[in-house]
């Protein structure tokens, strides 16, 4: 995990050029307070590059040289999609934002941006991502002389110098990035998940052994690699009701009593188009950890629990009486 210097206020007593910075600042600021616009678009970015439903490919490892320098692109498209209620077409860069011409960098290389003879003097928009880390950062900084390197490539493109690292302003540090949990497997639970022929056992055994933990749409693709994934983790032939018999059930983080029930049991609460995998035992009414479901106390098992047989999680809370 990278380290950062504390949030940067702008300062009203700066310069012209800074004043530039400060309202490019605060407007994707206003747009996206706690960078969970950018985390989810950087996830489906490299989702949509893995293409796991096709490939079954889930890790940066797993694709081709000129695959990964295509995710800048990729990257600068979906960044002007998502903010396009902040960002327009630049005139002679990428963006428009605020008023001022902005140019997009990305790296899978902290600090990795390449600048070209055309932005310097310019506003930058530079992210960053790491899939295995789980972490990205978003920020924008000045190509000023000052803040560059005087060696260029052969393509006359500079890197920021140790003083324009510092000068980036940050939006969103690392961290927050929606979760990879295949990356977060070990090599016998992969070899599990993926050695059956079939697309639902493949997600029975994905749930079975990646437990409270959040599990996004594209992972269940990956494994799927079926056109309706969903369909697997769902109720009448699905995850839902396979699993139901080993003491699993299957929260929907579209459902806000699916997520109440997470909370309760405190294991990770899946945020909409995730799932998260819990396997339950009867507990007593005291526990602080436990939910109510079909009229008894439940928690989340401990590894040496008999299994009992899940309740019915309803999608909706029952009303009170």
């Amino acid at each position: 995990m990278l380290d950062f210097s504390a949030d940067w206020e702008p300062d009203p007593l700066e310069g012209e050029g800074d004043q530039q910075l400060r309202s490019v600042f605060v407007a994707l600021k206003d747009a996206d307070s706690d960078g969970a616009r950018v985390g989810r678009l950087m996830r489906a970015t490299l989702d949509q590059l893995y293409d796991g439903q096709r490939t079954g490919r889930y890790s940066w490892a797993h694709l081709h040289k000129t695959e990964r320098t295509h995710f800048g692109t990729l990257f600068e498209i979906n960044l002007r999609r998502e903010f396009d209620d902040v960002i327009d077409e630049g005139v002679k860069l990428d963006y428009r934002i605020a008023g001022f011409d902005v140019d997009c960098k990305f790296s899978q290389r902290m600090y990795g941006w390449m600048i070209p003879p055309e932005a310097m003097g310019h506003l930058l928009v530079v992210g960053y991502v790491n899939d295995a880390a789980g972490e990205f950062a978003f920020g924008i900084v000045r190509a000023s002389v000052e803040n560059c390197r005087t060696t260029a490539n052969r393509d006359a493109k500079v890197q920021l110098n140790p003083r324009g690292r510092d000068a980036v302003r940050w939006l969103q540090r690392p961290g927050d990035l929606p979760p990879n949990v295949l990356l977060q497997c070990d090599a016998e639970d992969l070899a599990a998940i993926f050695e059956p022929r079939s697309g639902q056992k493949r997600v029975n055994e994905l749930l079975r052994r990646v437990v409270a933990r959040r599990i996004g749409r594209n992972t269940i693709a990956t494994v799927a690699q079926q056109d309706d994934f969903m369909k697997r983790v769902r109720a009448n032939g699905g995850a839902r009701t396979l699993l139901k018999r080993e003491g699993l059930v299957v929260l929907g983080g579209d459902y806000a009593n699916h997520r109440r029930v997470a909370r309760e049991l405190r294991v990770e609460v899946p945020e909409p188009g995730e799932v998260v995998s819990v396997r339950l035992a009867p507990a007593a009414e005291d526990d602080p950890f436990a939910t109510f479901l079909a009229d008894r106390w439940w928690r989340a098992a401990l590894a040496d629990d008999p299994v009992f047989e899940a309740p019915e999680v309803p999608f909706k809370a029952a009303l009170s009486t």
